[in-house]
Order: C-alpha cells, then sequence, then structure tokens
C-alpha cells in the first residue's frame, strides 16, 4: 500500500487491474485502517477515473455473494447518495410504488453514512428483514413485488471499510460504486448521481454492459428527479433534460422535500407517504422517481410513468407491497 499511496500523492492515476486489487487487498485484511483512511481521503480530494472506478466495481462484484433473481426482469432504483441534500427517501419509496404498478425491483441498499437515514435505516426501522436467502428474496419479488438486499450482507469485502466510513461521515467512492454493484445483477437500472461528471462516467461504463440504464442527475445538485428544477437524464439511447412540467407537475421548493432530522422520524414520513397521507409536493416526487423506472422498464413515456405511479399511490398498490414485504419479515 505504500508505494500505491505514494504514487496517488504524486497526482498517479491507477490502472483498472491494479484498482481492483487494492480492493482486494481491502477486503483480505491486508491494510490498517489508516492505510484505508488515507487511500480513501485521496479520492475525496480529486476526481476519480473511468479506469480506477470499473476496477473497484470489477473486484466489488467479483467478491460479492451473488443471487439470481434473473427470471424477474427486475430494475434497482438507487442513488449514489453523496448529495448533501438530506431529502426524506425518496428512491425506496418510489421502489415500493413502482413495486405496486407491477414493476419487479431489486433494492440494493445500507444504512446512511453522510446523511441520516439511508435506505436500510428506514427499512429496518418498519419491520423488513435483511437477509441473503435466495429463498427468501425470491418469496419477496414474487409476493410482494419487491426485493431488499442490505448491501453489508452480500459485500463481505466491505467489513473492514464500514467502520471507517461512518467515522469518515462522508461521502466516499464507495457511494459511487453502490448502485452499480446490486448482488442481483438486474436488466434495468435507474440510477441517480450527486454531479454531472459522475453521469458521465457512469454512462460510459455502462455502454460496456447490456443493462438497460436510466441515469439522473437534478441539476440543483440532488441524485434523483428532485423537481426542484431541471433534471439531466441519459439513458441508453437518449441525452436530455427532463423539467416538473413534463410531469405535469409545478416547481418545488427544495424545503418541501426535506427529510426527517431523526431514523425515528424518516420511518414515520416513510409511512405517512406510503399511506397517501404526504403532502402534494411528497407525492409527486416520489412519483416522479417511481413513474421514471416504470418508464425505463416498460419504454413508456416518463408522464405515462408518472401516472401509473399516482395511481399505484393512491389506489394503496404501493403499500401493498411494502405490508406484504413485512408479512413475509416476520
Amino acid at each position: 500500500m505504500k508505494n500505491i499511496l505514494n504514487r496517488l500523492i504524486n497526482h498517479e492515476i491507477l490502472t483498472a487491474a491494479e484498482a481492483k486489487e487494492v480492493l482486494v487487498n481491502i477486503s483480505n485484511g491486508s491494510y490498517n485502517t489508516s492505510q484505508i483512511s488515507a487511500f480513501l481521503t485521496v479520492f475525496m480530494m480529486r476526481s476519480i477515473s473511468i479506469e480506477e472506478l470499473s476496477g473497484f466495481r470489477e473486484a466489488l462484484l467479483d467478491l460479492c455473494i451473488r443471487v439470481d433473481l434473473s427470471e424477474y426482469n427486475t430494475i434497482d432504483l438507487c442513488g449514489t447518495g453523496g448529495d448533501g441534500k438530506d431529502t426524506f427517501n425518496i428512491s425506496t419509496l418510489a421502489s415500493f410504488i413502482a413495486a405496486g404498478a407491477g414493476i419487479k425491483v431489486a433494492k440494493h441498499g445500507n444504512y446512511g453514512v453522510s446523511s441520516i437515514s439511508g435506505s436500510s435505516n428506514v427499512m429496518e426501522k418498519i419491520g423488513i428483514k435483511f437477509s441473503n436467502d435466495a429463498d427468501f428474496l425470491e418469496r419477496s419479488i414474487d409476493k410482494a413485488g419487491i426485493a431488499v438486499l442490505h448491501a453489508p450482507l452480500f459485500h463481505p469485502a466491505m467489513k473492514n471499510v464500514g467502520p471507517i466510513r461512518k467515522e469518515l461521515a462522508v461521502k466516499t467512492f464507495f457511494n459511487m460504486l453502490g448502485p452499480m454493484v446490486n448482488p442481483s445483477f438486474p436488466k434495468n437500472q435507474l440510477v441517480g448521481v450527486f454531479n454531472l461528471e459522475l453521469a458521465r462516467i457512469y454512462s460510459y461504463l455502462y455502454q460496456n454492459t447490456d443493462v438497460n440504464v436510466t441515469i439522473l442527475h437534478s441539476l440543483d445538485g440532488y441524485d434523483e428527479v428532485s423537481l426542484t428544477g431541471p433534471t439531466k437524464i441519459i439513458t441508453s439511447s437518449m441525452e436530455g433534460v427532463l423539467n416538473p412540467e413534463d410531469f405535469g407537475v409545478s416547481l418545488l421548493a427544495q424545503s418541501e422535500i426535506e427529510g426527517g432530522k431523526t431514523i425515528e422520524e424518516s420511518a414515520q414520513m416513510f409511512n405517512d407517504i406510503i399511506s397517501g397521507k404526504g403532502t402534494a409536493a411528497q407525492n409527486n416526487v416520489v412519483c416522479a422517481n417511481a413513474g421514471m423506472a416504470i418508464a425505463t422498464v416498460t419504454k413508456c413515456t416518463p408522464l405515462e410513468g408518472f401516472q401509473l405511479a399516482k395511481e399505484s399511490l393512491f389506489s394503496g398498490k404501493g403499500l401493498s407491497a411494502l405490508n406484504k414485504l413485512q408479512e413475509l419479515s416476520r
């Protein structure tokens, strides 16, 4: 590691093979916590290269515990996090609403690192069981339309990094990797990223896969469709900008989509929104993201996806998907 750190301090870029090797060595416990912290810090101070991110991704996918959900044509709705916006759990809610609309969802998530309440914090609070048992996950997809893949159960390689990330409490390149290392290898992906540079890197990396991907970045900094301004969208076949009026709604203020100050508050907010008791702003932003997932899988327009998402939310189908998953978790 000393040699690698010296090279990085001298502004050198790692090859994909070198990046992969470092991550494999981290997972093997070859480095101490100070070395790992120093390594992570380098990538907070400069941009990560496509080669480096590609190598890190390859290492994590090679080392993960795989689960086969390929017969279900699943989608993962997952943001990188790290946008510092502290919104409520939009992509997690959108996952259940998409499931209620008949889309099969393999939701990859983790505890919050730089935010108060990550996807897994809320899921745990509302009684969702985390498991890497293939039968349980298949039953979840089959009965509820959604399976929750809690990252630490599938990425044992990360046990040496988890505590360091928690102590650092800022975004690291692992935020960038999260959406790209779903252990069920979904055929479809809705990915939100925290800046345009990362959107481009993702777009390049996904070109070399057969994943049907939609990459989102709100131009005012959110890693999802925030409806607080225009959203950059990149898919396998097009690039463009979506505005709130493309969903038939008006512009939101940032304060309207803020999250809870504690995990308990976040869980309460989650339950209120999925039960149809959210504000108009909360409902619209969740349905815009669920609508984009529906549009990614079915190839309908964002507006049609949004309308299907609203139907899922207000008919109680999204809530029903949640209730079924809670039942299976008992």
